[in-house]
């Protein structure tokens, strides 16, 4: 958990060499503790690596034999079926951003047979639960550029239980998609929920600061807008 916590620093800042020498580490850890919910939690933590060097296809297999591995377990325990449903939101993802939208509602509905059961929850470092369902069905929409997905994500927000940081991850997903269908008011006032959730995650996210900038230079005039860019060092260039 230490190193999976370091790795999570690394990578937001863009620090992926040693994010990726940071994620070898946590399979080894996970390999020698000799616990396949570790070990699945690893591989959840690799797709990172994938999404920054680009090889979603290695990702997505990665994945499925993950979740068959947990899924041959058959234990009861809720732990290994939020790691098996977890793998399978984690694949519906890497499926949208391949333009697989069949294969992402696949993935989506093997992992909503738990979701609503479960109580949201952190399960060997993953959390799991139906918000965490939700924040993952807005991702796979705004992946696939789904317009109807976006609209039914942008009727809830996730609530003050789930952590701070995912609730500001889930602010920026909708107001980047939104901004990709030019629903720039709305676009705005989503990066300004998740600045309100979790300041430090929000000025710092790459995704953020690419929506602000595009912001800028849409609406210059807007004076929230210029506040908002630069309190996050975004710049409409």
């Amino acid at each position: 958990m230490a190193i999976r916590a370091a790795d999570s620093v690394a990578f937001k800042f863009g620090y992926l060499d040693l994010s990726a020498r940071l994620v070898d580490l946590i399979r080894h850890s996970a390999a020698e503790a000799d616990d396949p919910l570790l070990v699945a939690a690893a591989e959840y933590v690799r797709t990172e690596t994938f999404f920054a060097d680009g090889d979603l296809g290695s990702t997505g297999r990665a994945l499925l034999k993950a979740a068959d591995e947990v899924g041959r377990l058959r234990n009861g325990d809720p732990h290994t079926a939020a790691a098996y449903r977890s793998l399978h939101m984690r694949a519906a993802v890497v499926a949208g951003r391949t333009s697989a939208s069949s294969a992402a509602a696949e993935h989506l509905r093997e992992a909503r047979r738990a979701a609503e059961a479960a109580q949201e929850r952190i399960y060997r470092g993953t959390a799991f639960g139906s918000h965490s369902m939700r924040i993952h069905e807005l991702a796979v929409a705004a992946e696939l550029g789904d317009p109807a997905g976006i609209e039914r994500a942008a009727t809830w927000h996730p609530p003050n239980e789930v952590r701070a940081e995912r609730r500001s991850h889930y602010f920026i997903d909708l107001g980047s998609a939104q901004l990709d269908l030019g629903r720039l008011d709305d676009a705005h006032e989503s990066i300004e929920l998740a600045r309100d959730a979790a300041p430090q995650h929000a000025r710092e996210h790459p995704r953020a600061k690419r929506a602000l900038a595009a912001l800028l230079r849409r609406r210059p005039g807007n004076s929230r807008v210029v506040e908002l860019a630069a309190w996050a060092g975004a710049r409409g260039i």
